[in-house]
């Protein structure tokens, strides 16, 4: 596995490096996460969940899950979810969970056509080189009629609190992962890649644009994440 230690990637996104900052993370992400969102992550969780409305037996692809965290909150529905991740070391950092995992690149999933009833990524998106391909691959995965929900990093609406957060994300937030992450300067690379990232109504278009229909959007913690829900 390479050393990513002192390491992030670019914000041109090259799939090698993406992976391997996030091999090098693996260990503490999880603990990481939640320190960063101060809590927030599981009920960020909790809502993918709900906007999934998944039911028993149904086939789900949880994609850029991880270590796995995502998958088992999905699994309380009675579904069946496999983890999928281009990030090896963070699979393997998730291998006590008692779900299926698969690695897999979001751009060239290891998966026939239309076999999921519903998919979901979280936090992932942003990391796909070229994310409008990667919703064009869900949508080839996910049968007619199947459900897409996109949790992902967005634009707080409120004027004074975006200003806040923004500040947060560019100096706070690299200064706490210094205390908790194995990999700080990852870090920068997310607070970076997150002030790049469409607004709540740019990315509703480039998921129509991808294939998906129906498309909506619900914002979480004042929008500082977004749940976007589509239909195949």
């Amino acid at each position: 596995m390479a050393d990513t230690q002192g390491s992030r990637a670019s914000l041109d996104k090259k799939p090698h490096e993406v992976a391997s900052m996030f091999d090098g993370v693996a260990k503490r992400y999880d603990l990481t996460n939640t320190v960063l969102s101060f809590g927030q992550d599981r009920s960020w969780r909790k809502a993918t969940r709900a906007a999934l409305a998944l039911e028993p037996g149904e086939r789900v692809l949880d994609l850029a899950a991880g270590t796995g965290v995502s998958t088992v909150e999905l699994g309380r529905s009675g579904a069946w979810v496999v983890a999928t991740d281009f990030s090896k070391g963070m699979l393997q950092a998730g291998a006590g969970r008692n779900v299926p995992m698969v690695a897999g690149d979001a751009m060239h999933l290891p998966y026939g056509d239309a076999v999921f009833d519903a998919a979901t990524i979280s936090f992932g998106l942003r990391n796909v080189s070229d994310f409008d391909a990667g919703l064009r691959e869900i949508a080839r995965v996910t049968k007619p009629g199947g459900r897409l929900v996109v949790s992902e990093f967005s634009t707080p609406v409120f004027g004074p609190f975006r200003t806040v957060y923004m500040e947060y994300l560019m100096k706070a937030l690299p200064q706490v992962a210094r205390a908790v992450s194995s990999n700080p300067d990852a870090y920068i690379y997310l607070a970076e890649s997150i002030r790049a990232w469409p607004t709540q109504e740019q990315l509703a278009k480039r998921i129509e644009a991808a294939g998906w229909r129906n498309v909506q959007w619900r914002n979480l913690t004042g929008g500082i994440v977004a749940l976007h829900r589509a239909t195949r």
